[in-house]
This record gives C-alpha cells, structure tokens and sequence, in this order.
C-alpha cells in the first residue's frame, strides 16, 4: 500500500517523509504520541509557543539546510544569550570578558587568559582525563566551581569526574564581549513555532497519531515496501542486548499573571542546592510579542529537572560513554542485517543530534535511498 512506512513525526521523519513525497512515493508516517512534531513539539497557551519538551533553538552554518527548511517556515532573528544563576550572582553565558569580569574583576582579555591559565597550571592539569579537568583547562577552577560543576551533575546525574571530556568541548568560550551562544551563520526561531512547521513539511503527507509501531510491529510492516524507524534503536530489538542508557527530564510548567517572570528566556541555575537546572521562559523567544506583534499579558515559564531514563521514560540524551557506545555498536550491527528498516535521528542512532544535523543527515539519507 506504501512505499515507506515512516515511524516517529520529528524532525528526521518529516524531512524523509516531504522528501519522499516529492520524489512521488506514497507515505505514512506514524507517531505513538497524539501529536506530530516530536521533541521540537510547541503548543499554544496565553498566545505563547510553549515548548513542551524543553528550548529548541535552530542554528546552522550549513546553508544547504538552512535553504531547506525556510521553505517551511519564516524564522525570526532570536539570539540565545542565556544567563548563569549561582545563588543570585549573575553571569553571561557562553563564557566570555562579561563572566571573567563579573568573577574577577579583569578587563582585558589578556588579563582574562592569564588567570584562567594560572588556575590552570596551580591544578596541575596538562592533558585533561575528564570533564573536570577539561572544564578546568578551558575556563579556570573559580567558573568551573561556580558555573560549571553542579549544573553538569544535576544534568547527567554523574561525578563530573566520571564524565568525558568531550561532553564540555560543545561549551563557547570567548575572549570578546560576544553574548551570542551559538555564533551560527543562521539561527532564530520558526514563527509560529515548531509544530507549524512541521505541519507544513508534512502536508499532504498521511498522518497516524496514537500508533504504537512495536506493539503492531508485524501489522504495520506489512503496510509498505521499507520502514524509517526513529524511535530508540535497542526497544526496536525488543532490549535483547541490554539498554542504552539516557538521561530524562522532567518538565513543571506554570501560567504566571505577570508579563515578565526572569527577562531572559533561559536562565540556568548552577548552585547544587536549587533541584532544577534551568527555568525557560517561553515568550521571549518570540521578543514577548503574539504573531500579531501585540504584547502579551501573561508568561509561562518551565522548570527543567534532569532524572536517569527509565523504560516508559522520554529517553532524551544518550550517555554516550564507552559501556553505552559498546553496546550502540553491537545493535548497530544487528540494525545493518534489517535490509528493510532505514534507522536514523537522534533515538534511531544513539546520537545528540542538533536540529541542523538531524536535518543534514535526513537530507542525505534521502539523496541516497530515494535517488
């Protein structure tokens, strides 16, 4: 009945499923959630796109996919500038002589670069085995105390000495007054949010919601000639090889009659005391104002607490240490031999994915299949 089956209405199943509806191929796509959109999901309250599973932020340098997907939404100019919360002390994020000034009291970069590098050289680290001694190495023993350690613990639920170092590598450090996280060529928010635009991708695409594929998973496979599975790789071989570990999160949402709750849209808090690790205040991706560009009375705001992934769980970033990467590899295996099943996203290939890689990947593996 159709040529592809595609399980999951994200980001990486929407793209295949437009792409393939292009190239004349007739599609169904199915989502065991009663939405589409999966984790970029927004939905409206008080006339504001309330992320509901936590800031999507888009960013590329990759002109290819940012031509691909603003044929499916009109993107804004939001910036992320998050700001860092240590027991009422504010620093700017990414790193920058904002945060070394507001620390130390320094004014230039070279006076930034030299107490970093004291801290470093007095913790005796030269070749970092860990995210403690990366974290150390980049931005000095008095950030890494304060903005660094227990955000990272809360978040991954680990000793930062038990974590890779790779996992601090992402994190912007600068020696300008630059406030602009990404620093991307192309970012900004859809207009409208995310589930529009997913809703435009997948137009004229048919559409299951409330479909669980591995419950049905023989009823369903008989549907089309190839499946595009994007659900979590190990709960697709029903675990016969152990699971993969993730880290959840937890979301408290709340409708505030105010118009302005933190003036920023995301605000992390770093002390170990506060249990949450950040609070989201969703107008201000959208500058405050409705797609009128009215201002809005009213803010939602969402607490965000980081908890160990458990079966039923939103799995939503892999541990990827070696014990977890081992075992990815060992259902990668089993997943080549499924010459009908195309595995691909962020649950499909153990991998955090950004928006943009999701999309980039995406793109390729229909250049590929669908050729």
């Amino acid at each position: 009945m159709y040529d592809y089956l595609i399980v999951g209405a994200g980001l990486f199943g929407a793209v295949f499923a437009q792409q393939a509806k292009a190239q004349g191929k007739k599609v169904l796509v199915i989502d065991k959630r009663s939405h589409i959109a999966g984790n970029i999901y927004t939905e409206k309250t008080e006339g504001i796109n309330v992320h509901r599973y936590g800031a999507h932020i888009f960013h590329t340098n990759n002109k290819e996919v940012w031509d691909y997907i603003t044929q499916f939404a009109q993107f804004n100019r939001y910036t992320n500038s998050p700001v860092a919360n240590y027991k009422g002390e504010l620093y700017s994020l990414p790193f920058n002589m904002y945060t070394f000034n507001k620390m130390w009291g320094v004014v230039t970069p070279q006076q930034a670069a030299e107490k970093i590098c004291q801290q470093k050289m007095a913790a005796g680290i030269t070749e970092p085995k860990n995210l403690e001694e990366q974290a150390i190495s980049l931005v000095g023993v008095d950030i890494y105390e304060k903005l660094v350690k227990h955000y990272t613990e809360k978040q991954w639920g680990r000793s930062c000495t038990e974590l890779p170092s790779f996992i601090i590598k992402r994190l912007p450090v600068r020696f300008t007054f630059d406030n602009n996280y990404f620093n991307a060529l192309y970012q900004g928010i859809p207009m409208g949010g995310y589930t529009k635009m997913i809703e435009n991708m997948l137009s004229g695409v048919e559409v299951r919601l409330g479909a669980d594929y591995l419950e049905n998973k023989a009823e369903y496979d008989a549907l089309a000639e190839k499946v595009v599975y994007t659900g979590p790789i190990d709960a697709y071989f029903d675990y016969s090889l152990g699971c993969l570990e993730y880290r959840s999160v937890r979301f408290e949402t709340e409708t505030l009659d105010s118009d302005n709750y933190q003036g920023n849209a995301v605000v992390n808090y770093t002390d170990g005391e506060t249990p949450y690790t950040r609070i989201i205040e969703h107008k201000w991706f959208e500058f405050g104002k409705d797609e009128a560009g009215n201002d809005l009375p009213k803010t939602v705001i969402s607490r965000e607490y980081s908890k160990e992934w458990n079966v039923g769980d939103e799995p939503y970033y892999p541990v990827n240490d070696d014990k977890n990467n081992s075992l990815y590899a060992q259902y990668k295996a089993l997943a080549e031999k499924e010459d009908k099943v195309i595995f691909g996203g962020r649950l499909g290939e153990y991998r955090y994915y950004d928006m943009d890689a999701v999309i980039e990947k995406a793109l390729a593996v229909c250049k590929a299949e669908l050729k």
